[in-house]
């Protein structure tokens, strides 16, 4: 399960209120300030009127808690955060569209897509930034109302 689930304290989040890696020497609690996150892999691609995120996990455990807690935040602003090495390399909010969550058969699916043009551009383009971020080693935190439901790879 070790590989299946990523500890994060909550006091080490960004302005933004994303997770953030521990300085170094600082030491970490496992009280009631830790969220426990699913790892799984993410997929983005883009699609007729936005992007798709594809969130995929290895483990039956991860995938349940996973597809649990977007069952629980979905219809919140969802956000993709990109870090590398514990720093913040990209922020993408979706909230110029209209993000819907589905359960699949070893993860989520969230669909991200609008009627207008600009907005349409707009997400189709955070697809090609998320998709270089990923290729180039950053890790990504899927959010739903600024709670991460899960920690990413490519």
């Amino acid at each position: 399960m070790s590989s299946a689930m990523m500890m994060f304290e909550r006091a080490a989040t960004s302005p933004a209120g994303f997770p953030s890696a521990p300085a170094a020497g600082q030491a970490t609690s496992t009280g009631a300030n830790c969220i426990l996150l699913p790892r799984c892999k993410l997929k983005v691609e883009k699609c007729k009127d936005g992007l798709k995120l594809h969130c995929e996990c290895e483990d039956e455990v991860a995938c349940g808690a996973l597809q649990n807690l977007c069952n629980m935040l979905a219809g919140g602003l969802c956000s993709v955060c990109c870090t590398w090495n514990g720093m913040t390399m990209c922020q993408c909010n979706l909230c110029c569209g209209n993000c819907k969550c589905e359960p699949t058969k070893n993860g989520c699916t969230i669909s991200c897509s609008s009627g207008d043009k600009k907005c349409c551009d707009m997400l189709q383009a955070y697809c090609d930034c998320l998709n270089t971020c990923l290729a180039s080693g950053c890790c990504a935190y899927v959010c739903f109302g600024n709670t991460p439901v899960c920690c990413c790879t490519c």
